[in-house]
């Protein structure tokens, strides 16, 4: 088969289309997969640059978001048949802990996800554990169906499971353009939230305002903290998607109102902001923070996705060959929406 590997840490150069072994089920519960479409996320970049620590071994294949067509199962598969489209749950642990055997396999100590410890998405084929195979929603293609899952299933968990996002409250999205502020636009407004976007890039605040987000604040020209409390009349919002850190952070926890909450899932910025405390218990604020999520709030994503019509956004779509440019093009720009890989064409 054809796949896209690396065979050492280092840079956009190191990426390789080329041929590879095609997997073979090694389990009664596996499922062999033929990829679709993967779609990129800022993991990926750290897997090739050796950022992530993760143990694997070369040559590698990246991609953790996938979505495809099941070709092989194994005997004791009963949850997918052959032929049946599927998008990919990214994670698998050790399947005897406390947290795996109550859901929580996303946080176990010998967690494995495609593309990081496993091999992944950027393949004409993966092998998975069947139960990581879900229906696709029927008004989605391959593309959409790679491009929401680990996003999508990291800010279910962070705005629905944890802060609890309710219609009418301001939720504050930073920093706009990439998958996972997008994707935070787009669930939070189908919740009903009124949403205020904040960057520093004019195409993507033009764009925001398309997607349902009804104020945009230009960090390059406003304080985006004080611009919130004007627009709130001094009162400031209920939850703030900060995926960058660094300097925004205390800006982020002054742009809350009292009981506010703030989540993370993301240090683009810097991962050590210095942060006034004091802040915290005066205004009794929260703050959560996530990566990945259960199996059981992936099925919630995809009810989510099936019942609203919701699509995730794609700014750009690759053949698999040019994974190299569409790595360069997600490090480079600040797309508005998921860069994926088209495969098999």
């Amino acid at each position: 088969m054809k796949a896209v590997r690396i065979h050492e840490h280092g840079g956009i150069d190191k990426l390789r289309y080329e041929e590879a072994p095609q997997p073979e089920l090694v389990s009664p519960d596996d499922a062999i997969v033929e990829v679709k479409a993967a779609s990129l996320n800022p993991t990926d970049l750290g897997v090739r640059r050796g950022l992530l620590l993760a143990e694997m071994s070369f040559p590698h294949i990246l991609g953790s978001d996938g979505a495809g067509v099941v070709v092989a199962v194994g005997e004791r598969v009963k949850n997918v048949k052959l032929g049946e489209p599927v998008c990919l749950y990214p994670a698998s642990g050790c399947g005897r802990c406390e947290l795996c055997i109550t859901d929580r396999e996303f946080i176990c100590a010998d967690l494995r996800v495609l593309g990081e410890r496993e091999n992944g998405t950027y393949a004409e084929y993966v092998r998975t554990p069947a139960r990581n195979c879900f229906s696709i929603p029927s008004e989605l293609s391959f593309e959409e169906a790679a491009a929401f899952p680990l996003t999508y299933l990291t800010l279910w968990r962070i705005l629905v499971t944890h802060a609890e996002v309710k219609p009418g409250e301001y939720l504050l999205v930073l920093e706009i353009g990439g998958g996972l502020a997008s994707a935070a636009l787009q669930l939070a407004a189908h919740l009903g939230a009124r949403v205020i976007v904040a960057s520093d890039n004019e195409r993507n605040l033009v764009r925001a305002k398309q997607m349902g987000a009804e104020h945009v604040i230009n960090r390059k020209t406003a304080d985006f903290a004080r611009e919130v409390r004007q627009i709130t009349g001094k009162r400031g919002v209920d939850v703030v998607v900060d995926c960058m850190g660094g300097e925004t952070w205390a800006k982020s926890l002054a742009a809350l109102a009292k009981g506010g909450r703030l989540v993370v899932c993301g240090t683009t910025a810097g991962a050590h902001p210095d942060t006034d405390i004091r802040r915290l218990f005066w205004n009794h604020l929260k703050i959560f923070g996530s990566t990945l999520g259960s199996r059981g709030e992936f099925r919630q994503v995809l009810n989510f996705m099936e019942t609203s019509r919701a699509k995730p956004a794609i700014d750009q779509i690759f053949p698999l060959q040019q994974a190299a440019t569409a790595q360069q093009f997600l490090e480079d720009s600040e797309p508005l929406g998921k860069t994926v890989l088209r495969i098999g064409e």
